[in-house]
Formats: structure tokens, sequence, C-alpha cells
């Protein structure tokens, strides 16, 4: 591209450069970029691939297990994760969404210790969307993000959440950054722009370049980001350390690897994360072939059955031991507006959640909407009163059966309809480009469509039958699809039905939830289809 910077021989921007982008999307960046793609891309293919060989493993009916090559790791009770720094002492409540930058505004000055601005499951990954992200995420980490809107002014408060940035999993792509004639990961592509662009200015401000990293299935692929966050501090100048990282423990096999992902990232990690929603996803992922691991309604699953309470305990264990934060996960009720009743009923319901969070020990909690953040404080400063509780080790340990043993509950059409029309819902907002929408009360991103998709897959596959006696077959979907495609159209309208993709998202829905191969992730083709281009 420029001679000056020999770095960017071979990288090509093929997305549109709109006013504004060029501000992040710099060559200098852009070569920083580049390099980390040069000297981890093929590691990131091959553990991908790696991941489809242990699937092909599962599905011949071997279970997911604790790994005897790193017993030693487990056994080992002397090793500890570094410290946090002061400003991820305290993270008794974590707000989460978007990266649009009202919402960025809004979330940093909710009241909550820490703001997670996702550019992952929250975030439809259309090229606008990413980089308007980062140039918003610039913005908030020198403090000076503002916006004008419908005449109403949006500033930061005088205090302000701490910034933790999720990029995306290592599954996607960029499509619009080709290095050498490959896509660049979206995971390097979005880390590699912020910590570029941040890392220096947030220490300068008395923090630092902080990341949630998603869906890490095995220590090798803790390892390869261990690797990514050396070299980016090597070629920044940056102290070893400097970069922190909290895990999302919300892949099942991960939760078996969580002493593992906490001992590769040692120098960098603060924190595994209950990702309760991507979890019970991988669940059904996993088992997907296994007709006795067949899990009830997406309703009945909540952190209270036993093996998500196993799963929930097991991390703040694991942590605890090690010196690092267990952060609870996110209730998806919202407020409820015009409603009492309703509404009364979500903040209980989030109270509950949050006391049993507190109870177990987690050192802070989640929450989708500002509305919730008093709630979910109120709880945490009651029977939290110190800034954490690392010293809670819950008492035990967790087998295998535990964690794999699947919640009792009905399976009813009832719960079809209701996977089948929140899949249409959420798959029609992303196609838009937004990546969480609350649908019926409840906040719905990329993790919970994938609960709808990946359960009606396997039930159908698994010729489930339901407690009303119907068979899930392809024309019980293709039938509930076509209902339900109607009750949007009444809902939202004739001319909005259209303008808002919904035929489209019924045809994502129903050719994934009948294909013969259950795909890993929804949006890996609907990406291919709708955006990459």
């Amino acid at each position: 591209m420029t001679a000056s910077n020999p770095g960017l021989q071979g990288v090509a921007i093929t997305g549109a450069m709109k006013p504004g982008y060029e501000t992040v999307l710099t060559d200098a960046a852009l070569a920083f970029v580049a390099q980390l793609h040069r000297m981890y891309e093929p590691t990131r293919r091959a553990l991908l691939q790696a991941r489809h060989q242990r699937q092909l493993w599962w599905d011949e009916g071997n279970a997911p297990d604790f790994a005897a090559e790193t017993s030693s790791v487990r056994d080992d009770p002397y090793w500890r994760v570094r410290p946090a720094p002061a400003d991820l002492a305290d993270r008794r409540v974590e707000i989460t969404g978007p990266c649009d930058r009202k919402m960025v505004i809004n979330a940093l000055n909710s009241g909550a210790q820490c703001f997670m601005a996702c550019l992952e499951d929250a975030s439809a990954p259309t090229w606008e969307v990413m980089v308007e992200g980062q140039v918003n995420l610039r913005d908030a980490a020198a403090g000076t993000i503002s916006l004008e809107d419908k005449g109403k002014s949006y500033k930061l408060n005088d205090k302000t959440a701490t910034l933790i940035a999720r990029p995306r999993g290592w599954h996607l792509d960029e499509a619009h950054m080709i290095v050498d004639g490959e896509r660049v990961a979206g995971a390097i592509f979005d880390f590699g722009l912020y910590v570029f662009h941040n890392a220096k200015t947030l220490v300068a401000r008395g923090s630092g370049p902080y990341f949630y990293l998603p869906k890490l299935e095995h220590y090798l692929e803790a390892r390869l980001w261990n690797n990514i966050f050396t070299t980016a501090q090597s070629m920044l100048d940056l102290p070893l350390g400097t970069i922190r990282a909290t895990v999302l423990i919300e892949t099942l096999p991960g939760a078996f690897m969580a002493d593992e992902i906490l001992y590769e990232l040692r120098d960098h990690i603060t924190a595994l994360n209950c990702g309760r929603w991507d979890y019970i996803f991988s669940y059904i992922k996993c088992f997907r072939a296994d007709a006795t691991k067949v899990l009830p309604d997406r309703a009945a699953v909540n952190m209270t059955v036993p093996f998500m309470a196993k799963y929930a305990l097991h991390v703040v264990r694991t942590c605890h031991k090690r010196g690092a934060h267990a952060m609870g996960g996110m209730s998806a009720f919202i407020p409820v507006k015009d409603d009492d009743a309703a509404n009364d009923r979500a903040f209980a319901a989030v109270r509950a959640d949050k006391e049993r969070e507190a109870g177990i020990g987690h050192d802070g909690t989640w929450v989708a909407h500002p509305g919730l953040v008093g709630v979910a404080r109120e709880v945490f400063d009651r029977l939290m009163p110190g800034p954490n509780q690392l010293s809670v080790i819950p008492a035990g340990s967790v087998t295998v059966e535990e964690l794999t043993t699947p919640a009792p509950g009905p399976k009813t059409l009832q719960g079809v309809t209701n996977n089948v029309n929140v899949g249409i819902g959420y798959i029609a907002a992303w196609l838009r480009g937004q990546g969480a929408v609350p649908l019926h009360n409840l906040m719905e991103d990329a993790a919970t469509a994938e609960i709808s998709r990946t359960q009606l897959w396997q039930w159908r596959h698994l010729g489930v039958v339901l407690d009303g006696g119907e068979t899930v077959d392809a024309a019980l979907v293709s039938k509930v699809t076509a209902e339900q495609l109607e009750v949007w159209r009444a809902t939202v309208g004739d001319n909005f039905f259209e303008a808002g993709k919904y035929r489209e998202a019924a045809d994502v829905f129903s050719t994934l939830v009948l294909a013969d191969k259950l795909e890993p992730f929804l949006t890996v083709p609907a990406y291919e289809h709708y955006f990459a281009r």
C-alpha cells in the first residue's frame, strides 16, 4: 500500500472507507495487525481444526473430560495468577452492551464498576459496526467521547466505569482486511486496533488495556492469546502484564480446562466469567448426537438446575484457589415499560439471580440494562461488603457426571414455538446490524439465538417426542416457522416486516435447523452471505 511502511506490503482493506475510518485504520495500526496475523494465523487455523476433530470424537460417544496431560497444573496447589490492577479489584457490577456511541456513553455513566464493550455477540459484525465501534472505543478510552442526538447532549460523567473490550471469537474472520491473500481473524483485527490505539492512553489515565476473551475451548487457545499479548506488549514497549484479560468460561470443554486457561494466561488474567447462555449452547453442541444428553425447553434451563449450579461453583472454586476473580453472568430479564407487575417480576428475578451469585462466592455480576445496575449493586453491597470474595472457596470438587448430566424438565410445542420466534426475531435484528435486542421482555444476543437454533436441530436430528406427543421433524419445524413468520408480520406490520428482514431471518434459521450437519456457529454462514462482501 504505502512505500513508507513496508509492513503494509500485501495488505488490503476492501471495506468502504467512510469519514473518520482513516483515524483508526491508520498505516501504522494496520501494519501492527498484519504483523500479528502473519505470526499467529497458522496457529489459529490449526486450533479451529482441532475443535472440529474433538467434536467428531464426542459424536462417537466420547464425553468431554479433564485432560490427563495437564493434571499437574490442576493438582499443583501453589501457583497463582498475577494480582488484579487497582481498577479491577472491585467488579461487583459490570454492564455489557454493543459499541454504538450512545450505548458506550450511557454504559460508562451507568454507575457500574465496569463496562464490557462488546464487539462480539452483542454486535452484528458488519464492517461499519466494527470500525465505528473502534472509533467510539478510542474516544471512550481517551475520555473525550460525546454525542449530539435529537437535541440531546451526551458526555461522560466525572466518574465512569472501567472500560473492557470484548473482541470477536476465534471462529470469525474479518473479511474486509486481507493480508497476503488471507483474511485476518476478527479477534486479531479487534484486539490489534484497540490495543494499538488505546493501550498507552489508558495506562496514562490510570487504567490499562483490558479484554474479555470469548468462547475458548482449550488451554492451547488461551496460550495463543497469551502469546499475542506478549508480542503486542513487546511491539508497543509495554511491560509484561499491562494487558489484562477476563476469560468467559462459556463452553463445556472450557469448563474442563478452567485451571489450565488460568495457568496459560497467569501473567495477564484477572478473572473467569460464567457465560451462561453460550455455555448452554455449547452443551447442546457438544452432545448434539447423544440422545441421553437432551435438554428441556430453553426456559427450563437456568442457573439453579444441577449441571449449571455445579458449573458455577466449579468456576468460583477454581478462580479463588488461584487468586482470580469469579464473575457472575447475565440474567436476561430487563425492565418492562408500562406494566408494573411484569416489571416487578423482572426485578425480582434479577435480584434472586444476583443473590444466588453473591451467595456462592462470585466477585461481581453482569447486567444488560442501566436500570438494573442499582438492583445488582444493592445485592452485592449487602452480601459482599469487601471489594471481592477471593477468600471464599467452595468445598469439594466437580465431577464429569455433575457437569454433563442434563437437567430434567418439559419438552413442549411451546418450547419449539418460542425457539423459532426468538430465532427469527433475533436474526432479523442481526441482519439489520443490531447485535443485542430486547424480545418479549428479555435481552437476546447471538448466544441465546444459538440455543434456540441448536436445540431445535438436535431435537429434529434425534427425533425427540415432545410431552404432547408431537415428534420434532422437518415438517413440524417448517410448520412452526411459517406460523411464527406470520406472528412477526402481525407484530411489526407489513411495511416493517419486509424492511426488517424477517423473511430472510426465517430462511437463515430454518436452513440451519434443517441442515444435515450442525453448523458450529450461525454467525459464520450468515456473515458470509450477508456481511462479507
